[in-house]
């Protein structure tokens, strides 16, 4: 049976953002549910790489409130313990998530905004949209995609190395997913790296703590209207974890300029070297899932909603947390977006209070 229900604040999506908001929320006493898509806990975490790792150490991943328990053998936990950890963490504090619940729409409706479901309505006063950018896989549009006959993955599609063993592979992208999960296919398979540009490792004592300090640094020196510390880009694009160490030192991880087009059986550059293979892997990134909110007119010509800090220029009652450093400072890290989250929820339980 359809029912409408009704919330003082909406969030969307049960992911490390949206579980923080829900923390700060829930110390607030605020009237407050939690909409998520997913079939169980752990945001898009059950989903990734089975070799992905953490680029901090469990004690600087956390969440709001708990620590993250080490994960027993590793010093950088990977996705599996991550996603163990946001089931638990929902669970120690009691919040108050549904699911699976897909939010289609979020449209104005007088004074408060109607989250429209595949099943339910609800109305809140706010809404704080967390939903990420997993389900947003991002693919260049490069000429000859539709002629290549071989193999074509993303990021979201790779789990494990299984079923890529004495196959060609080329692996697009320069980021840290691209280089991790080089590192692991190059010992089962014949790989080339593509990169756009020259792909750039961060100093090897440089993990995601440093990172962190970086960007909030940078972020603090912009509030002041002074400028900012060198920048995360200055120093590089890739974390060293130990797996892409290894592939470093034994010579695995040498990128070739980005190719021109892809052909019949494989890729080809501008000067007329091709190069034939059996799977493309595009490690090419995500935009943000800002579907649901289509409906508001927000999202401006990169694909963003305009921000003052998590808050939405246009549409007040809006909040976006952990879509990337445009929602804050690393908001689409574990320990990023409880902070990024306190700010937001201070600012809701503020307007709720007086209004």
């Amino acid at each position: 049976m359809h029912t409408e229900h009704t919330v003082d604040v909406a969030v969307i999506g049960g992911g490390q953002a949206g579980l923080a908001a829900g923390y700060f929320l829930r110390r607030a006493k605020a009237d407050f549910v939690i909409l998520d898509a997913g079939n169980g806990p752990g945001g898009s975490w059950p989903e990734y790489w089975d070799s992905l790792r953490l680029f901090s150490p469990a004690a600087h991943s956390m969440l709001p409130g708990w620590w993250m328990p080490e994960e027993e053998g590793r010093e950088y936990p990977s996705a599996a313990h991550v996603a163990w950890y946001l089931g638990a963490y929902e669970h120690r504090y009691d919040l108050p998530v549904r699911r699976p619940v897909r939010v289609r729409r979020v449209e104005r409706a007088d004074d408060r905004l109607r989250l429209t479901t595949d099943g339910d309505t609800w109305s809140a006063r706010y809404v704080i949209s967390a939903t990420g950018t997993w389900r947003s896989p991002y693919i260049p549009d490069i000429p000859g995609r539709d002629v290549f006959e071989g193999g074509q993955l993303h990021t979201v599609d790779h789990r494990r190395p299984d079923g890529f063993a004495g196959r060609r592979v080329v692996v697009v992208g320069g980021g840290n997913s691209a280089a991790q999960i080089l590192a692991e296919l190059s010992e089962v398979a014949d790989t080339t790296w593509v990169t756009a540009r020259r792909p750039r490792f961060l100093p090897d004592d440089v993990d995601g703590r440093a990172l962190f300090a970086i960007a909030t640094g940078a972020r603090k020196a912009a509030d002041r209207g002074e400028p900012g510390p060198a920048g995360i880009a200055d120093l590089g694009d890739i974390v060293v974890v130990p797996s892409v160490r290894e592939a470093r030192e034994r010579g695995a991880l040498k990128a070739e300029p980005m190719f021109d087009h892809l052909t019949r059986t494989g890729v080809a550059w501008a000067d007329g070297t091709t190069m034939d293979c059996d799977v493309i892997l595009w490690c090419t990134g995500f935009r943000p899932v800002l579907d649901h909110l289509a409906p508001l007119g927000l999202v401006d010509e990169r694909g963003r909603i305009p921000v003052v800090g998590t808050r939405s220029r246009a549409e007040p009652r809006l909040h976006l947390l952990g879509y990337g450093d445009w929602t804050g400072p690393a908001s689409a890290t574990l320990i990023g977006a409880g902070r990024t989250a306190k700010a937001a929820v201070a600012e809701v339980v503020g307007s709720l209070r007086e209004g």
